[in-house]
């Protein structure tokens, strides 16, 4: 699956968010990149969707088609639009494993779930945009829990909170799924209505 690999501080300037969470080098300098940064930008409607899209899209790591994909889906189920897609590109596996402390950041999540370091349910499972379920039970392969970036994972864990749908085992390296997010649990800084909106009219 195609991902973006480019420099996600930039992106972060850029949207004015912080997409990789706890990024200094955003923090030192909050405002778009390139000699321009600092000009005022001409508001408008269009450019408040597409960005708040953007912002979504990259914080998950989604590609464009993929996340239209997400939004077609989103639109199908019942309730919100909105609150649906936020909830489905939360329940991606990779999201999972970087909520519950097990990895860094998302991308390196991303990397631990590609190279086959977890299992759902007794299998092991290497797609990180597999959707999770209430109930599910993550645990890292046996084979791997003695790999640098797990022993650091329970080394470290309690400096990042675990949302309350999800519960972190650091002892096991096991997360379990107590239920699916609602958008009161899900504390990224995008307004999905405007998502909906830039889709609608396509």
């Amino acid at each position: 699956m195609a991902r973006y690999t480019g420099p996600l501080t930039k992106k972060s300037r850029r949207l004015g968010v912080d997409l990789v969470g706890g990024d200094a080098a955003f923090e030192k300098r909050p405002y778009p990149p390139g000699q321009h940064g600092r000009a005022r930008v001409k508001e408008s409607e269009y450019r408040n969707q597409l960005q708040e899209k953007q912002k979504a899209r990259f914080t998950y790591g989604v590609m464009e088609k993929q996340f239209h994909k997400y939004y077609v889906e989103a639109a199908r189920r019942q309730g919100k639009t909105g609150d649906n897609l936020l909830q489905l590109l939360e329940c991606r596996l990779d999201n999972v494993v970087y909520r519950a402390g097990f990895a860094r950041t998302r991308r390196h999540a991303r990397q631990l779930v590609t190279h086959g370091h977890f299992m759902v349910n007794g299998k092991k499972v290497d797609i990180p945009s597999y959707q999770v379920a209430q109930y599910d039970i993550i645990d890292v392969r046996e084979k791997s829990l003695e790999m640098t970036p797990f022993i650091v994972a329970r080394e470290t864990h309690g400096e990042r909170i675990v949302p309350a749908w999800l519960e972190a085992l650091p002892t096991r390296m096991r997360i379990l799924v107590h239920s699916l997010p609602v958008r009161e649990q899900i504390d990224i800084p995008v307004q999905e209505q405007l998502i909906v909106e830039y889709y609608s009219k396509k």
